[in-house]
């Protein structure tokens, strides 16, 4: 297990802009968080895993 993400090196390796990272937090949707102290934290594994399932999430037609 690596050290904690914050929210902007969750941004950078996925590219997802911090306020959406934020919001999916708010909604549910996003990885996994955790708070350590004020700051909200990330496993990289949470990250990676919810990468995974949107990935292999099939695109709903149009």
């Amino acid at each position: 297990m690596g050290a904690p993400l914050k929210i902007p090196d969750v941004s950078a390796m996925t590219g997802i802009p911090e306020a959406t990272l934020r919001f999916y937090r708010h909604q549910g949707t996003g990885p996994r968080s955790f708070k350590l102290g004020r700051r909200v934290m990330y496993r990289e594994e949470d990250v990676l895993a919810i990468e995974e399932r949107y990935a292999n999430e099939p695109t709903p037609a149009a």
